[in-house]
């Protein structure tokens, strides 16, 4: 294996099997470090042979996806046992990526901050420019909310043209701007800027994961859960599932199936209970199912993370459009908010 990476140049190895029996076919693979012949990812794929083309296309996809995060999370280990002064831009990306996600106030700041370092090292290194702009954006509206509006907007915004501008082909470039669009309720030009994403790579699950979000703000739902299901199908370990199990919440919610938004919302808050718009749809949902003491319970909880959480707030930097923005309010009010 290390024989064959050397000769190819790579780091990963993803290797695989196939076995048949009559029209059926299962395909194994497996992700190796080579350096370590330590194993990062396996999976089985059955599928049948009447159609081998439409098969090869669905494990293709199937594979690609679920093998990224673990990409991210295993450079993210190897940046971590070298000094800083060896880390290189991309190094810095994906370990800052690995942190974030976490959902801590500690390591959030530390994902933030080694970016800013990697723009001052890199300055001319697009995807730390897209990739601190979607982490400053993740964090203003939904981890630690801020109440400043549009001078810090504009400063991530620049952030992320600036991405596209020094490489186009970034699906992170996209992903940031079109984040930059849904919170400024533009939705067509962010669901423009998600599909850029996707065209781009179409195997990018975290795209199709916020375009089914933005879709979901919008009050379309059964676009919204078309596009977050085959996200999650595409990569089931992706850390931002937590982020899209708050747009399947609000797409259930908006389509008044008030016990699946409580459902997928109490997923969100079980897999990241810092991720703060994952609490505030949960509530929301519960009140509107009627579990009024325990969606009160909740807010008091919320009010200690979001202390300035009030409706005007919501009606200021939640991006919903008009109509589902009235139908969230009365949700929130009814758990009590003001």
């Amino acid at each position: 294996m290390k024989h064959a990476a050397r000769e190819l140049g790579v780091r990963y190895v993803l290797e695989g099997s196939v076995r048949k029996g009559g029209n059926r076919v299962r395909i194994t693979a497996q992700l190796i470090d080579a350096t370590t012949g330590n194993h990062l990812w396996a999976d089985r794929f059955d599928g049948d042979l009447s159609d081998v083309f439409a098969l090869q296309d669905e494990i293709t996809k199937k594979v690609v996806a679920a093998i990224e995060p673990r990409l991210l999370e295993a450079e993210a280990l190897r940046a971590q046992s070298r000094s800083s002064k060896d880390i290189d831009a991309w190094d810095m990306v994906i370990h800052a990526n690995s942190l974030f996600w976490r959902m801590t106030k500690t390591e959030g700041e530390a994902a933030i901050a080694m970016l800013k370092r990697a723009l001052k090292q890199y300055p001319d290194y697009a995807p730390a420019h897209s990739m601190l702009a979607f982490m400053l954006l993740i964090t203003r509206y939904a981890v630690r909310p801020s109440s400043e509006s549009e001078p810090q907007l504009n400063e991530v915004a620049t952030l992320a043209a600036r991405a596209a501008e020094l490489d186009d082909s970034d699906p992170w470039a996209h992903l940031a701007l079109g984040f930059v669009a849904l919170t400024r309720r533009r939705t067509d030009d962010a669901v423009e800027e998600f599909q850029r994403a996707l065209a781009l790579n179409p195997n990018f699950a975290a795209a199709l994961g916020y375009l089914g979000l933005a879709l979901a703000f919008d009050g379309r739902s059964d676009e919204a859960i078309q596009n977050i299901d085959q996200a999650v199908r595409m990569s089931p370990h992706d850390p931002q599932n937590s982020m899209f199990n708050v747009g399947l919440a609000v797409a259930h919610y908006l389509a008044g199936r008030y016990a699946e938004a409580v459902g997928f919302s109490r997923k969100s808050v079980q897999q990241r209970d810092g991720l703060i718009t994952g609490h505030r749809i949960y509530i929301a949902s519960l009140a509107q199912a009627g579990h009024i003491d325990e969606a009160r319970a909740s807010l008091q909880r919320l009010k200690e993370l979001q202390p300035n959480l009030s409706i005007e707030w919501i009606e200021k930097f939640v991006p919903y459009r008009p109509g589902p923005m009235g139908k969230f309010i009365e949700g929130m009010r009814k758990a009590g908010l003001q």
